[in-house]
């Protein structure tokens, strides 16, 4: 195996997560250790490299691979913040008081792992990283149960909780079926629901069958749908975050897949604030509502000639 190849089994090896598996990290890696390609892993000694001018000088002159120095940033917020978080590296240890912005701040790698990968290669190696752990324990689990506690719950009608996983989309899913529908919506049934981990995380199959709405795993329906069987009204959500709202483009691709469906529908684009809503005015299609988590209260009615109801 080459250098890079071998800092890459090496990250793996310690616990590292799959993003810092990949090239960049084990880029990083041989250059906190001063290891060349012609070099032995044992031969690996510690000295503190900034960023621009040592890490990335390092890959420059001995790997001959030159990164952009806007990528400083990636470096930093995408390698070198989990490096010290798993005890990879050590942060400023020659000035630890050092403010955060200082143009000296600097890395170095940490003592125990220097004297585990200097065993790399060898019959040592084993448990070298198993006394690693044993002292640092896995940046990948302790990710996995921070992961785990920062869900976001969302409380169905029928009692049953659904955990979310982490982000700002999510929580205004969350806040759909919660707010939304108990203000707007009041004695409909959650039909789908989507998540960014799990795309079907919530699916009435049955019920959207009934309705003429076939699921498959190509099914283009928004991230929450709610029906309300009394009036006969399908209420299609899109939480807007990163992607679109309910767009002139998004109507007509949901009007073809929903063609053999004849309850109404409510085409809702939902924000989590008013500042999110503003960047997409001018791309949500007429006829069409939106709900702004901030104000849960609050309906925008694009209707023109109506108010609230399908179209």
């Amino acid at each position: 195996m080459s250098k890079i190849e071998e800092a890459q089994v090496i990250l793996q090896e310690l616990g590292l997560p799959n993003a810092q598996h990949n090239e960049i990290s084990g880029y990083t890696l041989l250059a906190l250790c001063n290891v060349k390609e012609r070099d032995k892993w044992s031969g690996a000694y510690k000295q503190s490299h900034g960023v621009s001018k040592g890490i990335m000088a390092f890959i420059s002159e001995n790997y001959k691979k030159n990164y952009a120095p806007n990528t400083r940033e990636t470096f930093r917020r995408q390698v070198l913040h989990q490096f010290v978080q798993a005890g990879i590296a050590d942060y400023n240890p020659d000035i630890p008081d050092l403010p955060v912005n200082s143009p000296h701040a600097h890395y170095a790698i940490s003592e125990i792992v220097l004297e585990t990968i200097k065993t790399f290669g060898t019959n040592k190696w084993k448990q070298s990283v198993k006394y690693f752990k044993e002292q640092i324990g896995e940046l990948i689990e302790k990710y996995s149960k921070d992961r785990e506690m920062s869900r976001v719950p969302v409380k169905l009608a029928n009692g049953e909780v659904l955990n979310l996983s982490p982000g700002k989309h999510n929580k205004v899913q969350a806040a759909i079926v919660e707010e939304f529908a108990s203000r707007f919506a009041q004695g409909s049934v959650l039909l789908y629901l989507g998540d960014t981990e799990n795309k079907d995380l919530y699916v009435n199959t049955e019920k959207l069958e009934t309705l003429g709405i076939k699921i498959t795993e190509h099914s283009k329906l928004p991230d929450v749908v709610i029906f309300d069987e009394s009036k006969n009204w399908l209420y299609l959500i899109e939480a807007v975050t990163s992607h679109g709202p309910m767009s002139p483009k998004r109507i007509v691709e949901l009007e073809g897949f929903l063609s053999d469906c004849k309850a109404g529908k409510i085409y809702i684009s939902a924000f989590p604030d008013f500042s999110e809503f503003k960047k997409h005015t001018n791309n949500i299609a007429w006829e069409t509502e939106v709900w702004v988590m901030e104000f849960p209260e609050h309906m925008i009615h694009f209707n023109g000639d109506r108010f609230f109801g399908p179209r």
